[in-house]
């Protein structure tokens, strides 16, 4: 049976940001008009918001969002400008994301007025067991040295995402849209103060690493300085590979056997990607996952995403609650949307997984249920304190089948990236987008690094003899 990588950590983003993007993305786009303003066109700011008369990006980066935005206005949609973006990314912000990664991508199609969200996420190998982070002591692997090397890395998704979205969906020619990140590539780039912290934050385990060394520190050692012109021709000759073949020059021929190589022979920690691996890959079309929060319809990623799961618990836990009343400066409303999201993720751990290998209970989402589950952090209210960690517990939601399973030991850091675009015809693109860890395993190839997926798995496939659903 093939074992499906589905970690369901990123995606909250990709729901979150239906609603939440004016608010929490605020210094970003104030960020990006500031830097590249002219070249947007029509925009015109509102205190700390920006706004835009027609299309729109909000990215992690100047250049990705540039790239993007300049798709459109070539006459590319949302899906065209999402290819541009994520391939200057990979380059610009290799920490977060990559082509050697996964992504998770909520699409709105303005002609039918429907959500589609594709999963595009890392797969574990075929070979891949659950006690694959158990040592030979019978304990879970220490997380680093699970981490670094080819043990952690599943098969890449993000290319065959790029290709499945365009041939679906994309208006704009696939070679075309590949020529901004390779121009940058092969011209260089100024490398960012975050790219630089971020190097420094990983000096040891790139250092070790003869490319990744070569590629991230200056020739006395240190990591490379901010506003250094970074260049990287093996990337570039990557996408140019991709860009006249498509997809499938990355999944089979000398990437894929670069790659497999690379998993494979990685000193101390090899992994077990192999060829049948990347050339069974397929991205998978699901449903979206909506529920009502209002007046308002939110759609996002569901199973194995978390995403809008958990923030549907969220939202209908305070479902009842007046925080427009409360306003955002009441120390009230923040303690009700931090128990509210301190249930949902106890719920998270415990139920949440791949839906294609693990039932999951169908009522995560019931009303009643979630009104329930609010009268916990109403009851501590009344003494003017938070609940206590004791009290916060999985709950039992409206299932049809047995529910066994011990809670979740999965370690998760901060990394990722994600960008939301709309263009003029009303499209609009949702991308979560990964290589897991910073920097991912560490192992770099043809000029991307890949990434470490498969420690988003509980290293611990039972607890007490009890299995987790996330195990791998």
């Amino acid at each position: 049976m093939k074992r499906h990588m589905r970690p369901f950590g990123k995606s909250f983003l990709s729901a979150l940001l239906v609603l939440a993007i004016a608010w929490f993305s605020t210094a970003t786009a104030q960020q990006a008009a500031d830097t590249i303003a002219p070249e947007f066109g029509a925009i015109r700011q509102s205190s700390n918001l920006v706004r835009a008369n027609s299309e729109m990006i909000v990215a992690a980066h100047p250049e990705a969002a540039k790239a993007g935005f300049a798709i459109l206005e070539k006459g590319g949609n949302a899906i065209d400008a999402m290819i541009a973006t994520q391939l200057i990314l990979g380059l610009v912000e290799p920490q977060s994301s990559g082509l050697g990664g996964g992504a998770f991508l909520v699409y709105h199609d303005a002609k039918s007025g429907k959500a589609t969200t594709f999963d595009g996420r890392e797969t574990a190998p075929l070979a891949a067991k659950p006690d694959l982070f158990v040592g030979p002591d019978g304990e879970a692997l220490k997380f680093m040295d699970a981490v670094i090397g080819g043990r952690s890395v599943g098969t890449p998704g993000t290319v065959a995402l790029l290709e499945h979205a365009h041939k679906k969906f994309g208006k704009l020619i696939w070679a075309d849209l590949f020529a901004p990140a390779i121009a940058l590539a092969e011209n260089g780039f100024a490398v960012s103060k975050r790219m630089n912290e971020s190097i420094a934050g990983s000096a040891e385990s790139l250092f070790n690493n003869q490319i990744t060394r070569n590629y991230f520190f200056s020739e006395e050692g240190l990591p490379i300085f901010e506003g250094t012109l970074l260049k990287n021709q093996p990337y570039a000759d990557t996408l140019k590979a991709i860009a006249t073949d498509g997809a499938k020059a990355f999944y089979s021929g000398a990437i894929a056997e670069d790659i497999v190589k690379t998993v494979q022979g990685a000193e101390g920690n090899p992994g077990l990607l192999a060829i049948v691996d990347l050339a069974n890959y397929k991205v998978i079309e699901r449903d979206p996952v909506c529920f009502e929060y209002r007046v308002y319809k939110v759609c996002g990623m569901g199973p194995p995403s978390s995403g809008a799961l958990t923030l549907g618990q969220i939202f209908g836990m305070l479902e009842d609650h007046d925080l427009a009343g409360l306003g955002p400066a009441d120390p009230e409303s923040w303690r009700l949307i931090g128990e509210a999201s301190r249930l949902a993720f106890a719920d998270r751990g415990k139920y949440m997984a791949d839906s294609d290998f693990v039932k999951m209970p169908k009522g995560l989402l019931n009303k009643t249920y979630l009104s329930e589950r609010a009268k916990q952090f109403e009851k501590a209210a009344s003494g003017g304190k938070a609940m206590p960690t004791e009290a916060v517990q999985p709950g039992n939601p409206p299932t049809d089948h047995a529910l066994f399973f011990a809670n979740d030991t999965s370690l998760e850091l901060p990394s990722t990236s994600h960008f939301v675009i709309a263009d003029g015809q009303g499209n609009i693109v949702s991308m979560t987008t990964t290589i897991e860890n910073g920097f991912g395993s560490r192992l770099m190839v043809r000029g991307f690094l890949l990434n470490n997926e498969l420690t988003d798995f509980s290293f611990t496939p039972d607890f007490g003899g009890v299995p987790i659903e996330n195990r791998v």
